[in-house]
């Protein structure tokens, strides 16, 4: 219990500096613009034609049905304010394309919940980042064709903290991607959970660049999805703490796919280090597949201090720098189901883990790990340490 308090204490002292931090870079003489009822703006399409840069749009909690907009904005804060509020398509799309639509601007969106997008191309997004920064914060994006769709603006950055996606839609027509990167310039997420997906990815990226740590993309026991993590063109990769898990109704054999579509930047490189990889497909997994032939002569694959768990392999299908990996049969973690991923015999493997050191001026080493409902929690480096991405609650 007192654990418990203090985690909630710790997660509120967080959320009160986040917003002392969006206070204390309010440019001079802007503007907040309060959305709900009773407020000055009765629907956030009003907020979004009347603010103006640099004005922070404050939405309180309820239901927002068919309130759909454009934001036009250079620079723009829009935040949740207390429970958060729930946007819901309705039947209605901003420009055929999403229940909002980020033009070309630095924006933050934090606190917001997407719901129901649907578009007649069957890629109606939460929200349609077209270009520029963007950073969405402790949000959530549930039964949309996609939760975050960008467009392929090479100079565009998106960074995603704290989010959750899930339940796509059970369509056909086209394959619903929870969350799906264009070919930007970067693209970073952690502490964010995926799962439920159907037929397409939980989380696809083309980006130039890709920081993905200490995220649970997992899709469990009704999840349908594809790949689990895809990265089809390639690019620098830092895949760094994640639980990534395939559930038995996948009809894809391969859970984390690299540069399957061929290079679209000057530098690619892949590099796996601390993740938990878990499959309950019953007729075997390919844990990792590259493929080489389509990428630059030389390019990088280095896997350090995985955790395979299930039927399958990390390295048979992948040429690269293996060190420190480690397999684990079925039932190999202490329970999935309640998504603990703690792996047994904890002691015994401390033994064969390798130190994980940086590329490129990178850290390998985890620093932090997911922790539930989303989020993350520090880790002090042990004495050694554990192959995977669980080090804590031992």
């Amino acid at each position: 219990m007192l654990i418990d308090r203090r985690d909630r204490l710790r997660k509120h002292a967080a959320r009160l500096g986040l917003m002392l931090t969006a206070l204390l870079a309010q440019p001079a003489g802007a503007d907040v613009l309060r959305v709900g009822s009773g407020q000055e703006y009765a629907r956030i399409a009003d907020a979004a034609k009347a603010a103006r840069d640099g004005d922070i749009v404050e939405i309180l909690p309820g239901e927002y049905r068919g309130d759909v907009a454009t934001w036009r904005q250079k620079q723009l804060t829009i935040r949740g304010v207390g429970d958060r509020p729930v946007l819901i398509a309705d039947g209605r799309i901003e420009q055929g394309k999403a229940i909002w639509v980020i033009a070309d601007g630095n924006f933050l969106i934090d606190n917001i919940e997407f719901r129901g997008a649907r578009a007649a191309d069957y890629n109606g997004a939460g929200i349609r980042f077209e270009r520029g920064r963007l950073e969405v914060r402790n949000s959530v994006f549930i039964d949309n064709q996609a939760g975050i769709l960008t467009a392929n603006f090479a100079e565009s950055e998106l960074f995603v903290r704290d989010s959750l996606f899930a339940q796509a839609p059970k369509q056909e027509e086209s394959l619903p991607h929870l969350l799906y990167v264009g070919r930007i310039a970067r693209f970073e997420i952690s502490g964010s959970r995926f799962h439920q997906g159907y037929r397409g990815h939980l989380l696809k990226s083309r980006a130039s660049y890709n920081d993905i740590r200490y995220n649970l993309l997992y899709d469990g026991p009704q999840g349908e999805a594809s790949y689990e993590l895809e990265l089809p063109n390639g690019g620098l990769a830092f895949v760094v703490g994640n639980i990534v898990g395939q559930s038995a109704a996948t009809q894809n054999p391969v859970m984390v796919a690299y540069g399957a579509e061929g290079n679209a930047w000057p530098e690619s490189a892949l590099y796996l280090a601390h993740n938990t990889l878990l499959s309950d497909r019953h007729t075997g997994t390919l844990f990792l597949r590259t493929w080489p032939d389509r990428l630059p002569e030389g390019t990088g694959i280095v896997g350090i201090n995985n955790l395979s768990v299930g039927l399958g392999s990390l390295t048979l299908a992948n040429t690269g720098e293996f060190r420190g990996n480690l397999p684990l049969p079925p039932g190999g973690l202490e329970d999935p189901e309640t998504l603990d991923f703690r792996p047994l015999g904890a002691s015994l493997l401390r033994r064969f883990t390798s130190p994980a050191g940086s590329a490129r001026g990178v850290s390998l080493q985890p620093e932090g790990e997911f922790a539930l409902p989303i989020g993350t929690r520090p880790i002090t480096p042990p004495d050694s340490w554990l192959p995977g991405a669980v080090q804590l609650g031992y």
